[in-house]
């Protein structure tokens, strides 16, 4: 007997859902397609503090006594006890692959979308940004990796894919942020495209590629082009982080990750409560409902470092919170925190490169080719000059490269730069070592008390191998041939 069920209806397509094969056809669907990208790029950012700030000197935890569940996985990069199993850190690889995936995808098919060639143009540029932004992070990260620019037509090629050294890895970084940068706008006509990537953008970015790899002549001759294309330092340091329509991608804003909450729509950012101490309940976020993470709180080396006057410091951070009519000494980032009308959706964006970063660059970069020049000392006066702090004193070049580094840190602090620029400056035994000290006094001195939980005896105890993240357990048992880093 025969079923009445044939093999035709098995094959049909999810009527839900919109294939490939009939997608990318034109210039609203290549759009719908380069948001989505915008979006994962956005899932991105939500935990990059763990990276970015944990792994440093700037930020420590507001430790939760009665539940260790995050000790062998968000914590570990406070710890210094990250390994190759970490679920953060296989989230982390898995997040960035996917989203290369999507964007090698929308760059192959949009070569056939009905479209001008001014809107193909931004939205290639876009994407080639966005590429060598994702490179520009999984470089530094892991040291050798996957080189992907377009996709697979099986699976079968993924399993034979090998780690490129980190050279070909900065030379693809370059080559896309060369070609974003020809292809993009230097700012957009159109209100709404107001903080998609631009010509700024992709040029700040390549400056410091080209800083981190030491090519100084040429991150001098491209943040340089920076300043010409209309940016200016806020006067006010607040407004960067203002989530208002009117302060939003403002004068100094090269790219941030945009973010929209009070609304139902999926896209807000909730940083302010993730930052915010653990018991400080509707004392630090608004709304006493819903839970407070206690993460990325201020260490006590940075609330030490800003110097007497410098306005960035209760801006950026909060040493205490009051409930009920009781101080708290828990300290706390607030730079994100701003009022909103729905619990746990605010609409702060996430800054990735702003003005004053492509003037300390600068200063910088000019530094290490020629000295602690007058043009250098004025790119980092500039910076301090707009939160009441005087001139620096003269200096030669080691006390001057000192000085920037310690202005880059309390000017970006909490924004994910650090660990990056103690990188690039250090060397792996000079990270090491600068880590360990750090965490020898956060040992004898806990910035926030720890409720008795004593620390490990691995805690802060930093090795030249750190210097670079493990590939994820799961990869390497799914192609043996992407090899482990040394150390884990």
């Amino acid at each position: 007997m025969q079923s009445s069920c044939s093999e035709d209806f098995l094959n049909q397509t999810d009527p839900t859902k919109v294939g490939v094969g009939v997608f990318y056809k034109n210039e609203a669907q290549v759009k719908q397609a380069l948001n989505g990208v915008y979006g994962q790029v956005q899932s991105i950012t939500n935990t990059g503090y763990l990276f970015g700030e944990f792994q440093t000197d700037n930020t420590t935890i507001d430790l939760n006594p009665s539940d260790r569940g995050g000790a062998g996985g968000w914590e570990a990069f406070e710890y210094g006890t990250v390994n190759s199993g970490n679920g953060e850190i296989a989230t982390l690889w898995n997040n960035y692959y996917a989203t290369l995936y999507n964007l090698n995808l929308t760059l192959e098919k949009m070569v056939d979308a009905t479209m001008e060639d001014g809107p193909r143009k931004e939205i290639e540029g876009q994407l080639k940004f966005l590429r060598g932004y994702l490179y520009f992070n999984l470089v530094q990260y892991f040291g050798d990796v996957v080189i992907v620019t377009s996709t697979l037509a099986t699976p079968d090629p993924a399993f034979d894919l090998i780690r490129a050294p980190q050279a070909e890895v900065w030379a693809q970084v370059e080559k896309d942020l060369k070609e974003a940068a020809a292809l993009l706008p230097a700012k957009y006509t159109n209100a709404a495209d107001k903080g998609r990537v631009t010509k700024s953008a992709a040029l700040g970015l390549l400056g410091k590629s080209y800083l981190t790899l030491k090519r100084y002549a040429d991150a001098v001759t491209t943040l340089k082009e920076v300043t010409t294309l209309g940016y200016s330092l806020n006067a006010n340091y607040a407004d960067n982080f203002d989530p208002s329509p009117a302060k939003k991608n403002g004068p100094e804003s090269l790219f941030e990750i945009q973010y929209q909450g009070d609304n139902d729509l999926g896209e807000w950012s909730n940083f302010q409560y993730v930052f915010a101490p653990r018991v400080s309940r509707g004392a630090v976020t608004g709304y006493a409902a819903g839970g407070n993470g206690g993460r990325n709180s201020p260490s006590n080396d940075i609330i030490m470092a800003y110097e007497k006057g410098d306005l960035r410091k209760d801006i950026s951070l909060k040493t205490s919170f009051t409930l009920d009519g009781k101080e708290y000494p828990v300290p706390y980032v607030a730079k994100y925190n701003y009022p909103h009308t729905i619990l746990g959706r605010t609409n702060t964006n996430w800054p990735i490169l702003r003005y004053a970063d492509v003037l300390l660059m600068l200063a910088e970069a000019i530094n290490e080719q020629a000295g602690p020049t007058g043009e250098a000392a004025d790119y980092v006066n500039q910076v301090r000059k707009r939160v009441g702090l005087a001139a620096l004193p003269t200096l030669d070049k080691a006390a001057f490269r000192t000085a920037v580094l310690n202005e880059r840190r309390l000017e970006l602090a909490f924004e994910n730069h650090r660990w990056f620029d103690l990188k690039r400056t250090m060397t792996p035994a000079q990270w090491a070592a600068f880590m360990n000290a750090h965490g020898a006094r956060e040992r004898a001195k806990p910035t926030i008390d720890r409720g008795n939980v004593p620390f490990n005896s691995t805690d802060y105890v930093f090795t030249e191998n750190e210097y670079v993240l493990p590939i994820p357990a799961p990869q390497i048992l799914i192609n043996p041939k992407l090899t482990q880093n040394p150390g884990y």
